[in-house]
């Protein structure tokens, strides 16, 4: 019985498979974005929706995430970015922040393994964020994800935790002025530095210096729970993006809302181009 039920389910995801590349092939005739963005909202919502214990939402999500990253990466998108933790949400109960933390490092020690998703598909990770603010053994744990991905190029996954939009300008102007000051007191040394006044600080400083340095800005920003909201999110580099809010909590999404998302790129894609230009 058990044998035969292995069976159903394994040509259910070989068919399921079959049908998800058929669509693909439909979606590559056109344009396909080169950077997502995730904002995973809506584990907690659904946990409580469902009466589900505390936690299982947040578990649900990572299955979800697992899943849409692999259809980005059968789609052949370069980049993708995820909103993992927000600075903000330091501000919960302990507990809760503690369950998240302890949450967050098995996952990641779960990214690098041997035959893991990010191994299959070549995939380099960052951790985009104040990383400092982490309990040791989450930041420990990232730095490693980091170093063991390294030689990774077919595509890059950016996990966004302890991070804020603000916080991420704040500190690409402080490194910057920073830099500049260092180079007029070098200047300075060598009797140089009179008149140099004008644009000490220029914009390519600035973006030289942001955590999400390693990406393209996003084509599309996906949030579910149906928010417009982008809560402090890439807000430097969004300016052009399209934002899809599907009515749905983050462990729910699925296969046709990326798609949907998509198909709305490239339905705006020639005006995006446009106003970027102008931009």
């Amino acid at each position: 019985m058990g044998e035969t039920k292995a069976k159903g389910e394994s040509m259910f995801s070989n068919v399921a498979y079959i049908l998800r590349r058929c669509l693909f092939g439909v979606l590559s005739a056109g344009p396909i974005p080169d950077h997502i963005a995730f904002i995973m909202d809506g584990n907690r919502r659904y946990a409580e929706k469902y009466k589900l214990e505390e936690g299982a939402g947040h578990t649900l999500g990572y299955t979800a995430l697992m899943t849409m990253l692999r259809y980005c990466y059968e789609l052949e998108v370069k980049y993708v970015t995820i909103y993992a933790f927000s600075i903000d949400n330091f501000k919960r109960r302990p507990d809760e922040v503690e369950t998240l933390m302890n949450l967050i490092r098995e996952k990641i020690e779960g990214l690098v393994k041997e035959g893991s998703l990010v191994n299959q598909y070549g995939v380099r990770v960052y951790f985009i964020g104040d990383l400092k603010l982490l309990d040791e053994s989450v930041r420990l744990a990232a730095e490693k994800a980091m170093a063991e991905t390294a030689g990774n190029s077919k595509a890059v996954l950016s996990i966004c935790i302890a991070y804020t939009s603000t916080n991420e300008i704040m500190n690409a102007v402080q490194q910057s002025c920073e830099e500049k000051w260092d180079e007029l007191k070098i200047l300075d040394s060598c009797g140089a530095a009179y008149g140099v006044t004008k644009n000490i600080v220029d914009l390519v400083d600035v973006e030289r210096n942001m955590f999400m340095k390693v990406a393209p800005s996003p084509d599309i920003i996906v949030r579910t729970s149906g928010e417009s909201r982008l809560s402090n999110f890439l807000l430097w580099q969004s300016s052009c993006s399209i934002l899809y809010s599907p009515s749905i909590f983050w462990p729910e999404i699925g296969f046709r809302h990326l798609s949907w998302a998509i198909l709305k790129f490239q339905r705006y894609r020639s005006y995006l181009e446009k106003t970027e230009k102008r931009v």
